[in-house]
């Protein structure tokens, strides 16, 4: 590791990540950078367990299969134990304020990632808490899936700034923070998503920001024809995310000409990525022959949260 590589290292220990925009451009590389040495380690059967006798608790109040099993066996094979906390497990469920749980568990773990609704209990339980807290997904951030999103373009395109990355449904937490993670990084980032759907615009603002220093180019549209033209990674994501399943029959005709199928993908370049968090619904947001096509990256992107989640947890607690 080099000297550059140690310093960050250093700088990131004992930090919180809520959201990519907290972190420099320089750091968010070095833990792509970790995530792609992990990954060689672990597929080269080499023993590395830096987080012997550490602890992470997991925080659940939504429901996931990926971020679950990445954290809990990112831990395992660190040397580390993940313990699983539903809402039901804990007292979180029944009243207690985040502000009393997050001193308390401070007390016992190591660290502390919570998935749950509200940005706010990520925001206030990093207030209270003295050991790292990582946002494992709120209803307005998800960056752990955006660690592992630009992992994967990294390692199938050999570099991440300049690529166009077009996104195509809601403006929701995916769009959030791959929009933040690409200015970051330099990407040009192009959303396209129906009216009433936007992303939020405050963090639009603030990508367009970020850009300026970057060299990114942030574009919201409501045409996917535009976003997706000449892109380099088309990404979507479920029309109705979890705790908007009553909006479905609403958010079907909404979001009817926002499907990425075999005629919109003929806009891109040839050799673009096609990419979604999972889990999908093959003909409604993608049609089958895309995602099941010969460009697209989904489970290598999946597999990539255990290597992403890894680096975050070396980085943030070793």
């Amino acid at each position: 590791m080099s000297q550059t590589e140690e310093k960050l290292k250093l700088d990131l220990k004992g930090r919180d990540f809520i959201e990519l925009n907290d972190f420099t451009t320089e750091e968010i590389q070095y833990l792509i950078d970790l995530a792609v040495e992990l990954k060689r380690k672990q597929k080269n059967g080499e023993v590395y367990q830096p987080l012997q006798g550490k602890t992470l608790g997991m925080v659940f109040e939504k429901s996931s299969t990926r971020t679950r099993v990445s954290f809990e066996v990112g831990m395992y094979q660190l040397g580390g134990h993940a313990l699983f906390l539903s809402k039901n497990d804990i007292q979180l469920g029944r009243g207690e304020p985040i502000s009393d749980m997050a001193q308390v568990m401070s007390r016992y773990l190591d660290g502390i990632m919570i998935r749950t609704f509200g940005h706010n209990n990520v925001t206030d339980l990093a207030r209270y808490a003295t050991v790292p807290v990582i946002n494992g997904l709120s209803d307005l951030a998800h960056p752990c899936q955006v660690l592992a999103d630009y992992q994967t373009v990294y390692e199938k395109k050999g570099k991440l700034k300049g690529l166009k990355v077009a996104y195509i449904g809601d403006g929701n937490n995916m769009a959030h923070s791959l929009m933040i993670g690409g200015a970051k990084l330099g990407m040009h980032v192009s959303i396209a998503s129906p009216a009433g759907y936007e992303p939020d615009k405050s963090i639009v603002a603030e990508c367009k920001e970020i850009a300026k220093e970057t060299g990114s180019d942030i574009v919201v549209t409501t045409s996917p024809q535009e976003a997706v033209k000449d892109a380099d990674v088309i990404y979507t994501d479920v029309w109705a995310s979890m705790g908007f399943e009553e909006e479905q029959k609403q958010r079907e005709a909404a979001f009817a000409d926002f499907q990425v199928n075999e005629e919109l993908v003929k806009l891109a370049k040839p050799d673009y990525l096609f990419m979604h968090c999972l889990p999908a619904h093959r003909g409604e947001e993608v049609t089958a022959g895309v995602i099941d096509g010969p460009n697209s990256v989904i489970f290598d992107e999946a597999e990539n949260r255990l290597h992403a989640q890894k680096a975050l947890l070396v980085a943030l607690m070793a």
